[in-house]
Protein backbone atom coordinates (compact mmCIF):
# COMPACT_ATOMS: atom_id res chain seq x y z
CA UNK A 1 0.00 0.00 0.00
CA UNK A 2 2.73 2.48 0.98
CA UNK A 3 4.86 1.59 -2.02
CA UNK A 4 1.94 2.50 -4.25
CA UNK A 5 1.54 5.90 -2.54
CA UNK A 6 3.58 7.85 -5.07
CA UNK A 7 2.00 6.06 -8.02
CA UNK A 8 -1.48 7.20 -7.05
CA UNK A 9 -1.00 10.62 -8.60
CA UNK A 10 -0.89 9.21 -12.12
CA UNK A 11 -4.68 9.18 -12.40
CA UNK A 12 -5.32 12.34 -10.39
CA UNK A 13 -3.53 14.93 -12.50
CA UNK A 14 -6.52 15.82 -14.66
CA UNK A 15 -8.61 16.48 -11.58
CA UNK A 16 -6.40 18.91 -9.72
CA UNK A 17 -3.49 20.20 -11.79
CA UNK A 18 -3.69 23.23 -14.07
CA UNK A 19 -4.54 22.33 -17.67
CA UNK A 20 -1.85 24.58 -19.14
CA UNK A 21 1.11 26.65 -18.11
CA UNK A 22 0.13 30.12 -16.90
CA UNK A 23 1.64 33.55 -17.44
CA UNK A 24 3.42 33.41 -14.09
CA UNK A 25 5.16 30.78 -11.99
CA UNK A 26 3.01 30.18 -8.90
CA UNK A 27 4.68 28.84 -5.80
CA UNK A 28 2.95 27.99 -2.54
CA UNK A 29 5.11 28.27 0.58
CA UNK A 30 3.87 26.53 3.73
CA UNK A 31 5.60 27.35 7.00
CA UNK A 32 4.90 28.64 10.50
CA UNK A 33 4.26 32.38 10.59
CA UNK A 34 2.50 32.71 13.96
CA UNK A 35 3.28 31.72 17.53
CA UNK A 36 6.68 31.19 19.18
CA UNK A 37 8.22 29.39 16.19
CA UNK A 38 7.22 32.05 13.67
CA UNK A 39 10.80 33.31 13.84
CA UNK A 40 11.83 30.18 11.90
CA UNK A 41 9.15 30.61 9.26
CA UNK A 42 10.00 34.29 8.88
CA UNK A 43 13.66 33.44 8.37
CA UNK A 44 12.77 30.91 5.68
CA UNK A 45 10.57 33.47 3.96
CA UNK A 46 13.33 36.11 4.15
CA UNK A 47 15.79 33.82 2.43
CA UNK A 48 13.31 32.62 -0.18
CA UNK A 49 12.58 36.25 -1.03
CA UNK A 50 16.30 37.01 -1.26
CA UNK A 51 16.71 34.13 -3.71
CA UNK A 52 13.93 35.61 -5.83
CA UNK A 53 15.73 38.96 -5.73
CA UNK A 54 18.90 37.25 -6.99
CA UNK A 55 16.85 35.66 -9.78
CA UNK A 56 15.37 39.00 -10.84
CA UNK A 57 11.96 37.90 -9.51
CA UNK A 58 11.54 35.73 -12.61
CA UNK A 59 11.92 32.07 -13.54
CA UNK A 60 12.11 30.92 -17.15
CA UNK A 61 11.31 34.45 -18.26
CA UNK A 62 8.06 34.56 -16.28
CA UNK A 63 7.28 36.58 -13.15
CA UNK A 64 7.05 34.63 -9.90
CA UNK A 65 4.03 34.73 -7.60
CA UNK A 66 4.49 33.31 -4.10
CA UNK A 67 1.56 32.51 -1.81
CA UNK A 68 2.68 32.16 1.81
CA UNK A 69 0.50 30.05 4.10
CA UNK A 70 0.75 29.68 7.88
CA UNK A 71 0.48 26.07 9.11
CA UNK A 72 0.36 27.27 12.76
CA UNK A 73 2.65 24.29 13.55
CA UNK A 74 -0.41 22.00 13.29
CA UNK A 75 -0.59 19.01 10.92
CA UNK A 76 -4.30 19.44 10.18
CA UNK A 77 -3.85 23.14 9.35
CA UNK A 78 -0.82 22.39 7.19
CA UNK A 79 -2.83 19.81 5.28
CA UNK A 80 -5.68 22.28 4.75
CA UNK A 81 -3.30 24.98 3.51
CA UNK A 82 -1.62 22.52 1.14
CA UNK A 83 -5.02 21.49 -0.23
CA UNK A 84 -5.90 25.16 -0.78
CA UNK A 85 -2.68 25.81 -2.68
CA UNK A 86 -3.15 22.79 -4.92
CA UNK A 87 -6.89 22.79 -5.47
CA UNK A 88 -7.82 26.49 -5.36
CA UNK A 89 -4.64 28.41 -6.13
CA UNK A 90 -3.38 25.74 -8.56
CA UNK A 91 0.27 26.41 -7.79
CA UNK A 92 3.06 24.96 -9.91
CA UNK A 93 5.25 24.16 -6.88
CA UNK A 94 4.95 23.94 -3.11
CA UNK A 95 7.91 24.63 -0.82
CA UNK A 96 8.67 25.17 2.85
CA UNK A 97 7.62 22.85 5.70
CA UNK A 98 9.52 23.08 8.98
CA UNK A 99 7.86 20.23 10.85
CA UNK A 100 7.92 16.55 9.92
CA UNK A 101 4.42 15.84 11.21
CA UNK A 102 3.02 18.74 9.17
CA UNK A 103 4.80 17.57 6.04
CA UNK A 104 3.62 13.98 6.46
CA UNK A 105 0.01 15.18 6.81
CA UNK A 106 0.35 17.31 3.65
CA UNK A 107 2.31 14.93 1.46
CA UNK A 108 -0.46 12.94 -0.21
CA UNK A 109 -2.21 16.08 -1.46
CA UNK A 110 0.87 17.16 -3.38
CA UNK A 111 1.75 13.71 -4.69
CA UNK A 112 -1.76 12.83 -5.84
CA UNK A 113 -1.95 16.07 -7.83
CA UNK A 114 1.57 15.68 -9.24
CA UNK A 115 2.51 19.06 -7.80
CA UNK A 116 6.24 19.27 -7.13
CA UNK A 117 6.91 19.71 -3.41
CA UNK A 118 10.29 20.89 -2.13
CA UNK A 119 10.86 20.41 1.57
CA UNK A 120 13.19 23.12 2.81
CA UNK A 121 13.56 21.62 6.28
CA UNK A 122 11.44 18.65 7.37
CA UNK A 123 13.00 15.27 6.55
CA UNK A 124 10.97 12.41 8.05
CA UNK A 125 12.33 8.92 7.48
CA UNK A 126 9.19 7.91 5.58
CA UNK A 127 9.88 10.61 2.99
CA UNK A 128 13.29 9.08 2.30
CA UNK A 129 11.96 5.52 2.30
CA UNK A 130 8.59 4.04 1.47
CA UNK A 131 6.85 7.39 0.88
CA UNK A 132 9.43 8.80 -1.52
CA UNK A 133 7.95 10.26 -4.68
CA UNK A 134 9.01 11.49 -8.12
CA UNK A 135 7.30 14.77 -7.18
CA UNK A 136 8.99 15.35 -3.82
CA UNK A 137 12.50 16.76 -3.33
CA UNK A 138 14.44 17.93 -0.29
CA UNK A 139 16.91 20.79 -0.04
CA UNK A 140 17.75 19.89 3.56
CA UNK A 141 18.42 16.32 4.77
CA UNK A 142 16.77 13.24 6.16
CA UNK A 143 16.21 13.82 9.87
CA UNK A 144 18.57 11.07 11.06
CA UNK A 145 21.59 12.38 9.14
CA UNK A 146 22.58 15.36 11.29
CA UNK A 147 22.42 13.46 14.62
CA UNK A 148 24.22 10.55 12.95
CA UNK A 149 27.07 12.95 12.23
CA UNK A 150 27.06 14.07 15.85
CA UNK A 151 27.18 10.43 16.97
CA UNK A 152 30.30 9.96 14.85
CA UNK A 153 31.86 13.06 16.40
CA UNK A 154 31.09 11.78 19.89
CA UNK A 155 32.91 8.56 19.00
CA UNK A 156 35.90 10.62 17.87
CA UNK A 157 35.83 12.45 21.23
CA UNK A 158 35.88 9.12 23.08
CA UNK A 159 32.48 9.61 24.72
CA UNK A 160 31.52 6.36 26.46
CA UNK A 161 27.91 6.99 27.50
CA UNK A 162 25.04 9.37 26.78
CA UNK A 163 21.51 10.25 27.90
CA UNK A 164 19.15 11.23 25.06
CA UNK A 165 16.40 13.86 25.30
CA UNK A 166 14.03 15.07 22.58
CA UNK A 167 10.43 15.97 21.72
CA UNK A 168 7.82 13.28 21.18
CA UNK A 169 6.99 13.74 17.49
CA UNK A 170 8.25 12.37 14.18
CA UNK A 171 11.45 14.43 13.97
CA UNK A 172 12.32 13.92 17.64
CA UNK A 173 12.12 10.15 17.23
CA UNK A 174 14.20 10.28 14.05
CA UNK A 175 16.85 12.45 15.74
CA UNK A 176 17.41 10.16 18.69
CA UNK A 177 17.34 7.11 16.41
CA UNK A 178 20.01 8.80 14.28
CA UNK A 179 22.38 9.21 17.23
CA UNK A 180 21.83 5.61 18.32
CA UNK A 181 22.63 4.32 14.83
CA UNK A 182 26.23 5.67 14.90
CA UNK A 183 27.17 6.19 18.57
CA UNK A 184 29.27 3.26 19.78
CA UNK A 185 29.00 3.98 23.49
CA UNK A 186 26.22 3.12 25.94
CA UNK A 187 22.85 4.88 25.88
CA UNK A 188 21.97 5.20 29.57
CA UNK A 189 18.42 6.35 28.89
CA UNK A 190 16.15 8.40 26.62
CA UNK A 191 13.28 10.73 27.35
CA UNK A 192 10.62 12.12 25.01
CA UNK A 193 8.78 15.27 26.05
CA UNK A 194 5.38 16.69 25.09
CA UNK A 195 5.68 18.69 21.86
CA UNK A 196 5.44 21.60 21.37
CA UNK A 197 3.98 22.75 24.69
CA UNK A 198 6.50 21.44 27.23
CA UNK A 199 9.18 23.98 28.07
CA UNK A 200 10.12 22.76 31.56
CA UNK A 201 12.83 20.13 31.34
CA UNK A 202 13.80 19.89 35.01
CA UNK A 203 12.52 16.32 35.34
CA UNK A 204 14.42 15.15 32.28
CA UNK A 205 17.61 16.86 33.42
CA UNK A 206 17.28 15.20 36.82
CA UNK A 207 16.92 11.80 35.15
CA UNK A 208 19.97 12.50 33.02
CA UNK A 209 22.01 13.41 36.08
CA UNK A 210 20.85 10.30 37.94
CA UNK A 211 21.54 7.99 34.99
CA UNK A 212 25.29 8.06 35.43
CA UNK A 213 25.80 9.02 31.78
CA UNK A 214 28.85 11.15 31.10
CA UNK A 215 27.07 13.28 28.48
CA UNK A 216 23.70 14.42 27.12
CA UNK A 217 22.46 14.61 23.53
CA UNK A 218 19.48 16.84 22.87
CA UNK A 219 17.33 17.94 19.94
CA UNK A 220 15.09 20.96 20.51
CA UNK A 221 14.55 23.55 17.76
CA UNK A 222 13.30 27.08 18.35
CA UNK A 223 12.11 28.35 21.73
CA UNK A 224 12.38 24.90 23.30
CA UNK A 225 16.10 24.90 22.52
CA UNK A 226 16.52 28.24 24.28
CA UNK A 227 14.69 27.01 27.36
CA UNK A 228 16.53 23.68 27.49
CA UNK A 229 19.98 25.21 27.22
CA UNK A 230 19.22 27.83 29.86
CA UNK A 231 17.87 25.19 32.26
CA UNK A 232 20.83 22.88 31.56
CA UNK A 233 23.23 25.66 32.53
CA UNK A 234 21.17 26.75 35.56
CA UNK A 235 21.14 23.16 36.83
CA UNK A 236 24.93 23.22 36.97
CA UNK A 237 25.25 20.41 34.44
CA UNK A 238 27.44 22.26 31.96
CA UNK A 239 30.54 21.58 34.04
CA UNK A 240 29.46 18.00 34.80
CA UNK A 241 27.83 16.50 31.69
CA UNK A 242 28.97 17.80 28.28
CA UNK A 243 26.09 18.54 25.91
CA UNK A 244 25.96 17.49 22.25
CA UNK A 245 23.21 18.80 20.01
CA UNK A 246 21.49 18.90 16.66
CA UNK A 247 19.34 21.88 15.63
CA UNK A 248 19.30 23.29 19.17
CA UNK A 249 21.72 26.17 18.63
CA UNK A 250 21.37 28.38 15.56
CA UNK A 251 21.62 32.03 14.58
CA UNK A 252 18.02 32.61 15.71
CA UNK A 253 18.45 31.15 19.18
CA UNK A 254 21.98 32.41 19.89
CA UNK A 255 20.96 35.96 20.89
CA UNK A 256 18.78 34.39 23.62
CA UNK A 257 21.07 31.51 24.61
CA UNK A 258 24.09 33.84 24.85
CA UNK A 259 27.17 32.46 26.60
CA UNK A 260 25.30 29.29 27.60
CA UNK A 261 25.83 28.15 24.00
CA UNK A 262 29.62 28.51 24.08
CA UNK A 263 31.35 25.16 24.16
CA UNK A 264 28.30 23.19 23.02
CA UNK A 265 29.06 21.58 19.63
CA UNK A 266 26.51 20.93 16.93
CA UNK A 267 26.40 19.42 13.45
CA UNK A 268 24.93 20.81 10.24
CA UNK A 269 25.19 20.58 6.46
CA UNK A 270 25.40 24.38 6.14
CA UNK A 271 27.23 26.95 8.24
CA UNK A 272 27.40 30.64 7.35
CA UNK A 273 31.15 30.60 6.66
CA UNK A 274 31.23 27.93 3.94
CA UNK A 275 33.74 29.36 1.45
CA UNK A 276 31.91 29.11 -1.89
CA UNK A 277 31.11 32.36 -3.75
CA UNK A 278 27.32 31.86 -3.84
CA UNK A 279 27.26 31.46 -0.08
CA UNK A 280 29.41 34.54 0.48
CA UNK A 281 26.98 36.58 -1.61
CA UNK A 282 23.97 35.12 0.19
CA UNK A 283 25.32 35.91 3.66
CA UNK A 284 26.39 39.45 2.71
CA UNK A 285 23.14 40.28 0.91
CA UNK A 286 21.00 38.76 3.66
CA UNK A 287 22.64 40.94 6.30
CA UNK A 288 22.26 43.95 4.03
CA UNK A 289 18.57 43.31 3.33
CA UNK A 290 17.69 42.31 6.90
CA UNK A 291 19.85 44.42 9.25
CA UNK A 292 20.51 43.00 12.71
CA UNK A 293 19.68 39.47 11.53
CA UNK A 294 21.99 36.62 10.57
CA UNK A 295 21.05 33.90 8.08
CA UNK A 296 20.43 30.39 9.35
CA UNK A 297 20.42 26.88 7.91
CA UNK A 298 16.61 27.16 7.74
CA UNK A 299 17.03 30.12 5.43
CA UNK A 300 19.88 28.59 3.45
CA UNK A 301 17.70 25.57 2.70
CA UNK A 302 14.81 27.81 1.64
CA UNK A 303 17.16 29.78 -0.61
CA UNK A 304 18.29 26.53 -2.22
CA UNK A 305 14.64 25.50 -2.67
CA UNK A 306 14.02 28.59 -4.80
CA UNK A 307 17.14 27.92 -6.85
CA UNK A 308 16.13 24.27 -7.36
CA UNK A 309 12.67 25.31 -8.55
CA UNK A 310 14.24 27.84 -10.89
CA UNK A 311 16.46 25.16 -12.43
CA UNK A 312 13.35 23.12 -13.21
CA UNK A 313 11.44 26.02 -14.75
CA UNK A 314 14.42 27.06 -16.87
CA UNK A 315 14.90 23.50 -18.13
CA UNK A 316 11.24 23.40 -19.17
CA UNK A 317 11.48 26.75 -20.94
CA UNK A 318 8.95 28.23 -18.54
CA UNK A 319 6.35 25.59 -19.44
CA UNK A 320 5.42 24.00 -16.10
CA UNK A 321 3.29 21.38 -17.82
CA UNK A 322 6.54 19.64 -18.83
CA UNK A 323 6.74 17.58 -15.66
CA UNK A 324 9.31 15.07 -16.96
CA UNK A 325 11.72 17.80 -18.03
CA UNK A 326 11.42 19.56 -14.68
CA UNK A 327 11.91 16.35 -12.71
CA UNK A 328 15.01 15.45 -14.73
CA UNK A 329 16.49 18.90 -14.15
CA UNK A 330 15.85 18.79 -10.42
CA UNK A 331 17.43 15.35 -10.10
CA UNK A 332 20.67 16.77 -11.51
CA UNK A 333 20.90 19.28 -8.61
CA UNK A 334 22.61 21.57 -11.10
CA UNK A 335 21.97 24.86 -9.35
CA UNK A 336 24.17 27.18 -7.24
CA UNK A 337 23.60 25.63 -3.81
CA UNK A 338 24.81 27.57 -0.80
CA UNK A 339 26.46 24.45 0.58
CA UNK A 340 28.49 23.92 -2.61
CA UNK A 341 28.05 20.88 -4.80
CA UNK A 342 25.84 18.01 -3.72
CA UNK A 343 23.94 15.29 -5.54
CA UNK A 344 20.59 13.61 -5.06
CA UNK A 345 20.10 10.02 -4.06
CA UNK A 346 17.46 7.87 -5.73
CA UNK A 347 14.95 9.17 -3.15
CA UNK A 348 15.60 12.89 -3.87
CA UNK A 349 17.39 13.41 -0.53
CA UNK A 350 20.76 15.21 -0.82
CA UNK A 351 24.02 13.27 -0.56
CA UNK A 352 26.20 15.85 1.16
CA UNK A 353 28.79 16.80 3.76
CA UNK A 354 28.06 17.43 7.43
CA UNK A 355 30.19 19.81 9.47
CA UNK A 356 31.04 20.32 13.11
CA UNK A 357 29.93 23.80 14.18
CA UNK A 358 30.93 25.75 17.24
CA UNK A 359 29.86 29.02 18.81
CA UNK A 360 32.40 31.86 18.68
CA UNK A 361 32.47 35.60 19.25
CA UNK A 362 33.15 37.72 16.19
CA UNK A 363 35.18 40.93 16.02
CA UNK A 364 32.19 42.89 17.32
CA UNK A 365 31.71 40.54 20.27
CA UNK A 366 28.55 39.04 18.78
CA UNK A 367 28.03 35.29 18.93
CA UNK A 368 27.99 33.36 15.67
CA UNK A 369 28.51 29.84 14.37
CA UNK A 370 31.78 28.72 12.84
CA UNK A 371 32.73 25.64 10.83
CA UNK A 372 35.29 23.66 12.83
CA UNK A 373 35.71 20.48 10.79
CA UNK A 374 34.06 18.16 8.30
CA UNK A 375 32.59 15.22 10.21
CA UNK A 376 31.44 13.15 7.24
CA UNK A 377 31.66 13.59 3.46
CA UNK A 378 29.04 12.66 0.87
CA UNK A 379 26.69 11.19 3.45
CA UNK A 380 23.64 9.33 2.14
CA UNK A 381 20.61 8.70 4.33
CA UNK A 382 20.05 5.17 5.60
CA UNK A 383 16.49 4.82 4.26
CA UNK A 384 17.20 5.25 0.54
CA UNK A 385 17.13 1.53 -0.13
CA UNK A 386 13.51 1.42 1.05
CA UNK A 387 12.49 3.92 -1.65
CA UNK A 388 10.81 2.22 -4.65
CA UNK A 389 12.43 4.70 -7.04
CA UNK A 390 15.72 3.34 -8.35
Amino acid sequence: MRTAFWLAGATALALTAPAFAGDSIKIGFVSTFSGPTAVIGNDMRNSFELALDHLGRKMGGKPVEVIYEDDQQKPDIGKQKTEKLVQSDKVDFIAGYIWSNVLLASLKTAVDSQTFLVSANAGPSQLAGELCSPYVFSTSWQNDQTPQAMGLYMNQKGVKSVFLIGPNYAAGKDMLAGVKSTFKGEVKGEEYTVWPTQLDFSAELSKARASGAESIFVFYPGAAGVQFLNQYAQAGLKAQMPLYTAFTIDELSLPLQKDNAIGVPGAQEWVNDLPNEQNKKFVADYRKKYPNLRPTYYGAQAYDAAQLINSAVVAAGGDTSKKDAMKAAMEKANFPSLRGAFKYGNNHIPIQNFYLQDVVKDADGALSLKTVATIVKDDQDRFHDKCPMK
